[in-house]
Order: structure tokens, then sequence, then C-alpha cells
């Protein structure tokens, strides 16, 4: 019997160059449509500054309150992605998923993949 791998969903709240409230408000209806269990990519950027950027601090912020409240069931930041910087659980759980996006293991600090609950 075949297991079935979870379809990676791809969503980019960055290339508009929204402000930080239009980029919550979009993330939190990305979450609301994607309630069943699942992974998602969300495309944050990182800051142009080098720094940090807000929408990756606000994303960041945001999915560890839902992950709090079980909303979610977390979240692996890009960078986490090829160094320990404690989410190894949570990737090795889902690894046969994330090794099919090609994002995943290039430490991409502008993405961020969140596991969904039913």
């Amino acid at each position: 019997m075949k297991s079935s791998l979870p379809l990676i969903k791809t969503y980019d709240i960055k290339s508009a160059l929204p402000t930080v409230a239009e980029a919550l408000a979009e993330l939190r209806l990305i979450l609301f449509a994607n309630r069943k269990k699942g992974i998602i990519k969300i495309i944050h950027g990182y800051g142009s500054t080098g720094k940090g950027g807000s929408i990756k601090k606000m994303v960041h912020k945001l999915l560890q309150e839902e992950t709090r409240l079980s909303h979610i069931e977390g979240f692996i930041p890009g960078e986490a992605t090829v160094s320990l910087i404690g989410y190894d659980q949570l990737i090795r759980k889902y690894l046969q998923a994330l090794k099919n996006d090609n994002d995943f293991k290039k430490g991409n600090d502008g993405i961020t993949y969140v596991i969904t609950r039913s």
C-alpha cells in the first residue's frame, strides 16, 4: 500500500510589497483556508537590510501563538532546514514530504513551512 505524502501548498505574501498589517491579514486568511492537515510554505522574505524583515518577524510571532493555541501543529523556519535550531523533531516527522520541495535544505530564511491540523 502506497502512503500519500501531503502536498505542500505555496503562498507568497511578500511579492506585492505589503505592509506588515496587510501581510498579517493575508496570512490569517491563508491559515483559515488551510485548516485541514497539510503543509504550507509561506514566502515572506527576510528583509532587505539583512537584519531580518518585519514581515518575517510577524509571521513567526503569529505562528508561535497559533502553535501555542494548538491551531497548527507547528512551523519550520527555512533556515532550520540546514542547521539544528530546535525544529529537528518536526523536520524528521515530515521529512518525506519536505525533501521533495525545491527550497528544502537551501537554508532559505525567507520562507517558513507551516504544519496545519485538521
